[in-house]
């Protein structure tokens, strides 16, 4: 009965493996067979050995690095954005230009990185871009992208040293954007 007991726990709460799990039961009920007097105690024990055999294990029985299972998907980007903001830095007259992207939404920034100020900021989210309700986001990103054209001709940018995409693909969204911007001679090529 406590056998039974202790095998359905294992079977429940840590079936990671299942012919581990198989394998330590059949080892168990062969020792109650032959008239080993296992008390609930071991049992336990043996479970909480098996247990953190498998958390430290993967399916395959070899050991692994569980910081390099469980790394966030935001944390890896990370290190290389970082270096790539210690090559491009923006100015004045040649600012940088950085743009991201969510699941439905562009966002652009001419930044001066030298002085820490964003020069022009734009959305697909603003008022002024989403002027018909019928507009598109691809729409809307290509009139974020004239929208920072006319803020580079008002503040006398005629050039950008560098194009930040935050690592991200070129969608439909970037394209339109890129598309725009290009026009003007404002994508560094």
């Amino acid at each position: 009965m406590l056998l039974e007991q202790h095998g359905q726990l294992l079977m429940v709460g840590f079936s990671v493996n299942g012919v581990i799990i198989l394998t330590f039961m059949w080892v168990l009920k062969a020792f109650l067979e032959v008239g080993f007097s296992v008390n609930g105690v071991i049992i336990l024990t043996f479970m909480w050995v098996l247990k953190a055999f498998l958390e430290s294990h993967g399916r395959d029985g070899r050991k692994q690095d569980t910081q390099e299972i469980f790394t966030p998907k935001l944390k890896t980007p990370l290190p290389r954005r970082k270096r790539r903001r210690k090559k491009f830095n923006g100015t004045t007259t040649n600012p940088r230009l950085s743009v991201f992207y969510s699941g439905k939404q562009l966002y652009a920034m001419v930044v001066n990185d030298q002085n820490k100020r964003c020069l022009f900021y734009g959305s697909t989210l603003q008022k002024s871009i989403r002027q018909d309700p019928s507009c598109t986001t691809i729409e809307a990103a290509q009139r974020v992208g004239e929208e920072l054209v006319k803020a580079c001709i008002d503040l006398d940018i005629n050039e950008i040293s560098s194009y930040d995409r935050n690592g991200l693909a070129r969608g439909d969204r970037m394209r339109a954007f890129e598309i725009a911007i290009s026009r003007h001679g404002f994508l560094p090529r």
